[in-house]
């Protein structure tokens, strides 16, 4: 068969006679020929289905480096290589998006006089019926609340670093909007620098889902699959999204939420913090208001407690160290198969903080 110009497969292919140049420097697309006189690059027209394949991934936005892994592997791998290119896209992009959020509240809001309220608080933290060891942490505090759920080797020192880096913000005054995004990047940083230096490894990490108290509002930092809930009145929400594989195939309509709580990858994350230090955690902004109740859990909860007991357990009028006493001892009745974690907070417009159990 003829072989092809480069002017002509660029055109057959939708790639600039340059990308095929660079792509030939790169050994991701090499020619079939170079004539010896010309220098001009000769294409095997049974090239064209790799080239279509390299311009499609390419308007993905994909490296040229897993560009090059995609296309040596057979279609099945490579689709489920492109897959997860995706999911680590679309959650960048959820991440950048509730940046903005967080900026366009911040900026709405900065000459907004905003009420003071108080909050109550407990932790608890069990190992539960079937691990041997507990690498959850839990933390409750007059500003910081916080949950983290280690995973590998060394995921309760993991854990625990991760949440140990965010305990300085409890000291000082409370925060403004505005210094607030500043203050929660710093720590974030810390965190980060601290999972990498006590995992050892990539394998090793930690979830991470903690709210920092403003006075009025509570700043969310959410990485992995630890999840925070509110009561506010009769609705109840999750307020986090599971940085899962099986998570991101929900928002891609290819699992309903029904299916998701049974699939055998629900455990797996696009992101966590871990030995690898390279991903980072959601930030939002939420306006709190008195009567709201707070829940932050590890998945050694909400993978084993129904949303519906959940909320009943959360609706009840007690104090929130009954309440995250009553969520363990559920999750323990039930078989307790993982650590459970978690922190309740109750918003009120008066009345003093209170500190409960935790880790």
């Amino acid at each position: 068969m003829e072989l092809l110009t480069i002017g002509t497969f660029a055109r057959a292919s939708r790639l600039s006679p340059k990308a095929l140049r660079l792509y030939d420097e790169l050994g991701l697309l090499t020619p079939a020929r170079v004539d010896p006189v010309t220098g001009y690059r000769l294409y095997d027209p049974a090239q064209l289905e790799r080239a279509r394949l390299v311009a499609w991934l390419r308007r993905l936005g994909m490296p040229l480096t897993r560009i090059r892994e995609v296309c040596d592997l057979e279609p099945e791998a490579a689709a489920q290589r492109v897959r997860a290119f995706w999911a680590e896209v679309e959650a960048d992009t959820a991440s950048r998006r509730d940046l903005a959020r967080f900026l366009i509240d911040h900026l709405s809001r900065r000459d907004t006089a905003m009420p003071s309220l108080a909050i109550r608080y407990a932790a608890l933290s069990d190992t539960g019926l079937v691990r041997e060891s507990n690498q959850d942490t839990a933390y409750a505090g007059s500003r910081l609340l916080a949950v983290a759920d280690g995973f590998g080797s060394s995921g309760a020192p993991a854990s625990a670093a991760a949440v140990d880096a965010l305990k300085p913000l409890e000291i000082g005054e409370a925060l403004s909007a505005g210094d607030l995004l500043n203050v929660l990047e710093d720590a974030i940083e810390q965190a980060k620098r601290a999972v990498h230096d006590a995992a050892g490894s990539e394998a090793s990490g930690t979830t991470l889902t903690a709210m920092l108290w403003t006075g009025s509002q509570l700043a969310l930092v959410h990485i992995g699959d630890s999840r925070a809930y509110l009561l506010r009145g009769a609705e109840f929400f999750q307020i986090t999204t599971d940085h899962t594989i099986v998570q991101s195939m929900v928002d891609q309509d290819r699992l309903t939420p029904e299916e998701a709580t049974t699939h055998p990858q629900r455990s797996l994350l696009l992101r966590a913090l871990s030995g690898a230090g390279e991903a980072a955690p959601d930030i939002r902004l939420h306006d709190a208001r008195p009567g709201d109740r707070y829940l932050l859990c590890s998945d050694g909860l909400s993978a084993v407690v129904p949303p519906g007991d959940l909320r009943r357990v959360l609706a009840e009028p007690t104090a929130p160290e009954d309440a995250v006493r009553e969520l363990v001892a559920l999750t323990n009745r039930t078989g307790g198969p993982d650590n459970v974690s978690c922190v309740v907070a109750d918003v009120s417009s008066e009345g003093r903080n209170r500190t409960g159990s935790g880790r």
